[in-house]
């Protein structure tokens, strides 16, 4: 059996320990993507992945203990919520869970700021879920503890946004040089728009297919144009596949509709099945954000370049390195 021991001694070279602290991570803010650099995402990926052989080993260390985190969600959540509170015992701390916001004293007209000072007293993190574009950013202009953005509205997804690029390297090896089809809700969507973004710091070919009335915000295409990308833009699936390496896939989000009968026009635009698949490469990746509701048949799951799965799976390690990185104590 393995000496945990060891282990953590060898993950311990990559982490901000002590005189080896990495000013550039530890009580950093995780706001957007747009504070990574290609050395951010190398050190991060490192990390990641000696998360991943910690757990595969040894299941969980006391890396973080003592350490708190708050995961404070306004808007539902599965995935995100439970793999923070998932990385955060892993790493031997605890976590305060505050799944319904609209239950809490925000029922009461307690503004946002107030409840971030409350949760930043109890705890040395907190992970933040809210509906309105920015207030990520507000949570950690107030705040004295670090605020990771789990989603800020249509706004950015960013720890999605890593651990989406960290599937990739770990799928297909690479990065530079490979076709990117983003598909579905590009305008609401924030998981696209941060790895978008993200993905502006290296030579990829980017695809964007949506439905007119959803399509990739303009101001986030210009971005894009100023750093030397040219993305393009599609409604039709069918003629960009062929040559795609990572298709992205999005469902188109009910709740970001104030006109139901708009939902309805475009919920169905586009489909994934093992029948559409087959003018795709043998060696590409289908990833997806999470939750899906028609947009990828169940029958296409057994599939090999299904990989959403693995991604959520992927996303554990990913944010396991983000805690330790972000809490790394000496």
């Amino acid at each position: 059996m393995a000496n945990p021991n060891r282990l953590i001694s060898d993950v311990s070279q990559h982490l901000p320990f002590g005189e080896k602290r990495d000013t550039r991570f530890y009580g950093m803010n995780i706001v957007s993507v747009e504070q990574f650099d290609r050395d951010d995402l190398d050190t991060i990926f490192a990390v990641a992945r000696e998360m991943r052989l910690m757990v595969e080993r040894v299941g969980s260390f006391d890396l973080l203990k003592g350490k708190v985190l708050a995961n404070l969600f306004y808007e539902s959540s599965t995935r995100t919520s439970s793999s923070f509170a998932a990385a955060i015992q892993r790493l031997g701390g605890s976590v305060l869970q505050i799944n319904n916001v609209t239950f809490s004293s925000v029922s009461k007209g307690e503004v946002l700021e107030d409840t971030i000072r409350t949760m930043e007293s109890y705890s040395d993190a907190i992970v933040l879920r809210h509906p309105e574009e920015g207030s990520a950013a507000i949570a950690a202009g107030i705040a004295n503890k670090p605020i990771i953005n789990a989603g800020d509205g249509p706004g950015e997804h960013p720890t999605q946004a890593l651990l989406d690029m960290f599937t990739i390297l770990e799928e297909l090896g690479h990065i530079n040089g490979l076709t990117i089809t983003m598909l579905g809700d590009l305008k609401y969507g924030r998981t696209v728009h941060s790895l978008a973004r993200l993905l502006a710091l290296f030579d990829v070919k980017l695809h964007f297919v949506a439905p007119d009335i959803l399509r990739m915000p303009s101001t986030l295409v210009e971005q894009l144009k100023a750093r030397g990308m040219l993305p393009c833009e599609h409604v039709n699936f069918a003629e960009v596949l062929p040559e795609t390496d990572v298709l992205y896939v999005t469902r188109v989000q009910r709740e970001r509709f104030e006109d139901p009968s708009m939902y309805e026009r475009v919920k169905g635009s586009y489909v994934i099945t093992p029948e559409t698949m087959k003018s795709a490469k043998e060696r590409m990746i289908v990833i997806h954000p999470l939750p899906r509701v028609d947009e990828i048949s169940m029958q296409f799951d057994n599939d090999p370049r299904a990989a959403y799965f693995r991604q959520m799976e992927y996303g554990l390690y990913v944010r396991m390195a983000l805690l330790a990185l972000v809490l790394g104590k000496a």
